[in-house]
């Protein structure tokens, strides 16, 4: 089952539908959602560090377990609904703390 705060390769398709990358993501939506429904809520991550709004850096340091080939930042303001049969593997697990600012930001994103 894919979980909260889950570090996932996910196959993005291009948008010719002919092919796929593998792309990593990490796991917003609550692990309730997660058992209930085929998709799950997540943000992409991008081995791009530059500065950006509503980004934040994640490397193997913000990991609780895994490990990250390259730093990368978690666009926030990307975020997406997936089917979870898109997963190739889970490659780490973000700490709460990072996950709880992602969250901020995302509600920061939305709100008034």
């Amino acid at each position: 089952m894919i979980s909260q705060r889950d570090v996932v390769l996910l196959s993005f398709p291009f948008s010719d539908l002919q092919g796929s990358k593998v792309r990593p993501a990490i796991v917003m939506s609550n692990d309730r959602y997660n058992r209930r429904s085929r998709d799950f809520i997540a943000v992409p991550l991008t081995s791009n560090v530059k500065l950006r709004d509503y980004a934040i850096l994640v490397t193997t340091r913000e990991l609780e377990t895994g490990k990250l080939i390259v730093d990368s930042k978690a666009k926030v303001d990307r975020v997406f609904s997936v089917s979870q049969q898109l997963v190739r593997m889970k490659i780490g697990r973000v700490k709460t703390e990072v996950h709880r600012r992602m969250a901020s930001m995302l509600f920061e994103l939305v709100s008034q």
